[in-house]
């Protein structure tokens, strides 16, 4: 410990003078390349972004979406918050998220991708803000907002399928946005200094909690490994002054998740649904089904271990841990200078990462276990249902970057240093311009989809209100998503729910027609 805590170098008395951080001019020195490769680096996660969230004017609604439209446009967001509770799955907090987005109809499916990139950015870069504030440092202008986008960047695009990672509302809110709106959570520590503000961050933590508890199962078990391995080591990564706070907001969260984890699972919804699973799988702490858990997420395992490109995340927590340097605290008055010290002890690297692992090993276990009942041995093929635990694996990448990036920066070689950051520039340009190329045939992909849909819509709404009560529909499939009469044996689903939009009878195969 006492080796460590060289890694948070604070200001300080002595003989009457003010010490600063050792070998100040090497790490103005180290820090100029790299606000100069923030100025280069940043407009490509940026542009991306950009770019994804413009081509989210092509989704057109799939798959489960047929059945929300006639729901919400007969008994609007109150009904499907219901149909979810009582029938479908007990996700009361994604119904309202559907319910919300699925108001505007077609418009709504469209404004979905942008409005989501940019809550995931914004969460991201206030929670890097938080940490930094947390650990008494700060990094050059834009590195905090080149490290949240980066990270954005990979988590949406680095997956086999973005499709239903990050254009798929229906999966997005379950898997995409649940586990950053978990994150979100954190976000009032940042302000909390009084009493009061303190107990409204307590409150909001269990308020959240509870929220994802009926959003998404699996993003509420992440919460329940992540909060319990914070108060396990709550003791020597949090100082003695903030320790009682930080274990009363873990606390918190925890007794909110669990409490609307008992609502999900308690609703008549949920129980229909697992009757439904339960007559064509194993139960799901069946032997059988642990042992099969364990043969999928070891070779998802093998699929995301083995995906170059999250070393972006790596590469821009190194550029992080290069140049963040401890906050001056002078000239700051006691408030400000009282709030702006460290609340993050220095820890043990070995540690933090041993810990990191472990926690992100068993959330993936247990989040395929969950998922397993369901798609049996193709949830190896379900990238979306990874997603919950893949922004842990993230945020990992990027803090064990971090940790390195802090370990050669008090190496005192500068023009290694330098040779460093300039790496990691070059690996994080790699990452975005591939990233770029499959994103660009996708949004080709869904433009010729999206030109499909609206004539064949424009066809079944004409028709329907000239008294058509049946007609052909014509299958556009993207990215693996369901569509009526799909699959060899042309299964229906959801048939019924697109004939209901178009106030139909039924709809027929177009291909047997």
């Amino acid at each position: 410990m006492a080796a460590g805590a060289s890694s948070v170098a604070i200001p300080r008395q002595q003989d009457g003078k003010s010490r600063q951080e050792p070998d100040n001019g090497r790490e103005t020195f180290v820090r100029s390349p790299i606000k100069f490769w923030v100025m280069v680096l940043l407009p490509l996660p940026l542009a991306l972004l950009g770019t994804a969230s413009w081509l989210g004017g092509y989704v057109r609604p799939s798959a489960d979406e047929w059945c929300f439209l006639p729901t919400v446009r007969d008994n609007g967001i109150s009904g499907l918050v219901e149909k979810f509770y009582t029938v479908d799955n007990g996700r009361v907090g994604n119904g309202l998220l559907v319910g919300l987005y699925t108001k505007s109809g077609p418009t709504g499916h469209q404004w979905f991708a942008p409005v989501s990139a940019v809550v995931m950015l914004g969460v991201l870069w206030a929670v890097t803000g938080l940490l930094l504030r947390a650990t008494g440092r700060t990094a050059p202008r834009g590195l905090p907002l080149l490290v949240a986008s980066t990270v954005t960047v990979v988590f949406l695009f680095a997956t086999p399928n973005t499709y239903k990672t990050f254009y798929w509302p229906a999966s997005a809110v379950s898997h995409t946005v649940a586990p950053v709106l978990a994150c979100a959570a954190a976000i009032p520590l940042r302000w909390a200094r009084s009493r009061r503000a303190k107990a409204a961050a307590v409150a909001v933590a269990f308020l959240a909690g509870c929220f994802l508890g009926t959003l998404s199962e699996e993003a509420s078990v992440v919460a329940l490994v992540v909060l319990p391995a914070v108060l396990l080591l709550s003791g020597s990564t949090f100082a003695v002054r903030v320790r009682r706070y930080a274990r009363a907001w873990c606390l918190a969260g925890l007794a909110g998740t669990a409490t609307g984890t008992l609502v999900l699972l308690t609703s008549p919804g949920s129980r229909n649904r697992r009757e439904r699973i339960g007559a064509e799988t194993t139960a799901t702490l069946a032997p059988d089904a642990l042992l099969g858990s364990l043969r999928a997420f070891l070779e998802i395992l093998g699929t995301v271990l083995t995906t170059w490109q999250y070393l972006g995340a790596v590469a821009v927590g190194v550029l992080l841990g290069l140049s963040a340097k401890a906050r001056t605290r002078a000239g700051t008055g006691a408030g400000r200078g009282a709030g702006s010290a460290p609340v993050l002890l220095p820890c043990r690297p070995v540690l933090l990462v041993s810990a990191g692992i472990l926690t992100f090993l068993v959330t993936g276990y247990l989040c395929t276990v969950i998922a397993y009942p369901l798609f049996g041995s193709r949830v190896t093929g379900a990238s979306r249902t990874w997603n919950d635990y893949l922004l842990l694996y993230v945020l990992l990448l990027m803090g064990v970057g971090a940790l390195l990036g802090r370990a050669w920066a008090r190496g005192r070689r500068a023009w290694p240093s330098a040779v460093t950051a300039a790496a990691c520039a070059a690996v994080c340009m790699a990452v975005c311009f591939q990233l770029a190329f499959p994103l660009g045939q996708l949004g080709h992909d869904m433009r010729v989809r999206a030109e499909r849909w609206d004539r064949q819509d424009l066809r079944l709404r004409t028709e329907a209100a000239q008294g058509a009560r049946v007609l052909p529909y014509a299958r556009l499939p993207i990215s693996g998503m369901a569509e009526p009469f799909y699959g060899p044996g042309r299964r229906p689903w959801p048939a019924g729910c697109v004939a209901d939009h178009y106030r139909l009878e039924r709809i027929t195969d177009a291909r047997t027609t």
